[in-house]
């Protein structure tokens, strides 16, 4: 990977427990244009609460990040640990504090480990010179089988620029701010408000448009850095290189976003559930998520039973508007329902054959209008319970 300008770094500082590198850092040597999303829940961790307010300068230097421990429902002394942690990395960075952003994932009400994180900070500055984005994407995994990492470049005046990420989660992933780690950066020159909003546009039609459980975090984070190493003139709305930053951007956080599905915990399948024909785009976005987040739906999914009426049960719940006389169903290519209607013991027979397939389509037509929607999925397995029954343990 060829970005030019950020520098990482992983050290172990034994946060959970010892044995795997768990604090980690990403520094941009110049400062840079940072923007980010986080959860809507009210509940919400020191460290987002922390990043929101810095955040809001528009401007960012460095990232650190932890796994093991969440800081969330640790009080006041949670935040006093998010601050006096970063104001050590930015002191040894020498920069200032409202430049360094923090995260952290990981158990909930336990209060972090700050002695042993503060004498991790000088060996995890020192290893800027060697480190690497997989040292990142693997420091900051939880129930995560895999590292979750991206990267594609694109050129803006005859410049070649590059647009990485990394990402985490496997459980508790939703929709609305999806719930989850995941770091941007980018050595393009981009405008200001341009950055912010193709940034949002690709977490709505990326991170926004994922659940494994239908649970939501109190640490979500998303936040993308552009330090404009590159060298090309600022890329603004309108100009040549737009549609191909947008494009490279939601690539990237699309990768990113079906990693973490595929990943979900216990997960057998990867679904896409497409769902057009809504009187609008909201509508459709709700009837995908009802589908998607059904309990009785994924373990369906996971059983390879073709129970199709699950389905248009879910829909008809969702708050879309639904006429049941115009609903149809597809796994794949294979009709199981017309017009509201079962096609029949053979589309039975075909529709349990997709369903053993490891990736596979819903396609649902509402036959109201043009909206739609796409949502990524996996099934609910028995291995989701084990891991969630004994996740603190």
């Amino acid at each position: 990977m060829d970005i030019k300008g950020f520098q990482f770094s992983a050290v172990e500082a034994a946060i959970k427990k010892p044995g795997r590198k768990d604090l980690a850092l990403i520094f941009s040597e110049v400062p840079a244009l940072a923007c980010a999303v986080f959860t809507v829940n009210a509940v919400k961790a020191a460290p987002v609460l922390l990043s929101v307010e810095r955040i809001a300068s528009g401007s960012a230097q460095a990232l650190l990040v932890n796994s093991g421990n969440a800081n969330a429902c640790t009080g006041e002394m949670g935040m006093v640990v998010a601050r006096e942690t970063s104001h050590l990395v930015a002191e040894i960075l020498a920069i200032a504090d409202d430049a360094v952003q923090v995260s952290s994932t990981g158990v909930i009400g336990v209060q972090m480990p700050v002695d042993r994180i503060n004498n991790a900070v000088p060996a995890l500055v020192t290893g800027l010179s060697s480190g690497t984005l997989d040292d990142v994407a693997q420091a900051i995994m939880t129930t995560d089988t895999f590292p979750k990492m991206e990267a594609r470049s694109c050129q803006a005046g005859g410049i070649s620029y590059t647009v990485a990420g990394i990402a985490k989660g496997a459980g508790m992933i939703m929709p609305n701010m999806a719930t989850m780690l995941s770091f941007i950066i980018c050595d393009a020159a981009v405008e200001p408000a341009f950055l912010d909003a193709a940034f949002r546009k690709a977490v709505d039609s990326s991170f926004n448009a994922i659940t494994v459980d239908g649970d939501m975090s109190t640490n979500d984070t998303c936040l993308i850095m552009a330090n404009g190493m590159a060298g090309n003139a600022p890329i603004t709305a309108g100009s040549p290189e737009a549609d191909g930053f947008e494009n490279l951007l939601h690539d990237v956080l699309l990768s990113l976003a079906k990693q973490i599905v595929k990943d979900g915990e216990g997960a057998t399948k990867f679904v896409e559930v497409r769902v057009t024909g809504a009187t609008n785009n909201a509508d459709a976005k709700r009837a995908a998520l009802a589908i998607a987040n059904s309990s009785l739906v994924k373990t369906a999914f996971f059983g390879q039973d073709a129970n199709w009426g699950r389905i248009f049960a879910a829909v008809g719940y969702s708050g879309a508007a639904v006429d049941q006389s115009r609903l149809s169903l597809s796994f794949n290519d294979v009709c199981m329902a017309r017009e509201g209607v079962f096609a029949g013991g053979d589309a039975e027979a075909r529709g349990t054959e997709v369903l053993k397939l490891k990736e596979f389509t819903v396609c649902v037509d509402l036959g109201l209008g043009n909206g739609t929607a796409t949502v990524y999925t996996s099934d609910l397995s028995h291995e989701y319970v084990s891991i969630n029954a004994d996740y603190r343990t």
